[in-house]
């Protein structure tokens, strides 16, 4: 078998999926009241959603490579709610939020000190190794486990992106580097930490001619295999965060600036009027 027909065979583009994505971009559109770029941000991450979910990431990821399954989760965790948040519409979310449970849901889940440990915590539980074995035996389960990682996502990247009550711009600074530190922590331990972490991916079931395509030809063995999969959570997991930090940081200087220069332009003009 070639890496281009086993690409072409496991695509799985269920219909349940492939109608839910459809579903959040028509809702999105209809609430758009401006569309712009906004609406692409929208569509690249229902699109990566879907994706995530019916491209062959998700049958490698569910029997034979590790490392697929940590392509996938961090489009799950840190690609699709951003960009579903990124320009979310002010007047849409007002509206939503003038109905009580929603403002209520919003008031609690959207503060930092249950979105931060939720968002977190769902990350690290998932990939505990009887959780995420359990992920892989169980369809229900695994439906459950990606349901939980949009959600938890979501919320958590809520208090940075939402169009109301964000963060201030040095407590999300600190907030998204507390999240690149865990992120970074957890993929450490699943690199370093012994062979067979996640049995399901050491046990080398299924179809022998996938194994040997990725054993042989791709030359990835048991080992290789964790290891990449953790470096991935490690370094571009973690990076994601920076990288949010670093755009803030950016705006907050591009909004400073003019202020700035105001205020040195005032200060001759202040000078001139004190010597006449």
């Amino acid at each position: 078998m070639s890496t281009w027909t086993l690409l072409c065979r496991v695509w799985d583009p269920h219909p349940t999926v492939l109608a839910g994505c459809g579903a959040l971009a028509l809702a999105y559109w209809l609430a758009l009241p401006e569309r712009g770029w906004m609406m692409w941000s929208f569509l690249l991450g229902t699109t990566i959603l879907a994706l995530a979910l019916v491209s062959p990431l998700d049958a490698l990821g569910d029997r034979y490579l590790f490392v697929a399954h940590m392509l996938q989760h961090p489009l799950l965790l840190l690609a699709v709610p951003p960009l579903l948040l990124l320009r979310l519409p002010r007047q849409a979310t007002d509206g939503a939020l003038r109905r009580a449970p929603l403002a209520h849901a919003e008031r609690v889940f959207g503060a930092p000190a249950i979105a931060w440990p939720l968002g977190i915590g769902a990350m690290w539980l998932w990939h505990l190794p009887a959780l995420y074995g359990l992920a892989l035996r169980s369809q229900p389960v695994h439906v459950w486990q990606h349901l939980t990682f949009l959600v938890s996502s979501t919320v958590f990247w809520w208090p940075v992106l939402a169009p109301v009550r964000r963060l201030s711009r040095p407590f999300a600074i600190l907030y998204l580097l507390g999240a690149s530190l865990a992120s970074a922590l957890l993929g450490i331990i699943i690199t370093f930490a012994p062979v067979g972490l996640y049995p399901t991916y050491a046990a080398g079931t299924g179809d022998l001619a996938v194994l040997r395509l990725i054993r042989d030809g791709w030359r990835l063995d048991a080992a290789a295999d964790q290891q990449l999969g953790g470096l991935l959570m490690w370094v571009p997991g973690g990076g994601v965060y920076l990288l949010a930090m670093l755009a803030i940081v950016i705006r907050w200087l591009d909004e400073a600036e003019p202020r700035m220069a105001g205020e040195r332009g005032a200060g001759p003009a202040i000078a001139g009027l004190s010597s006449n």
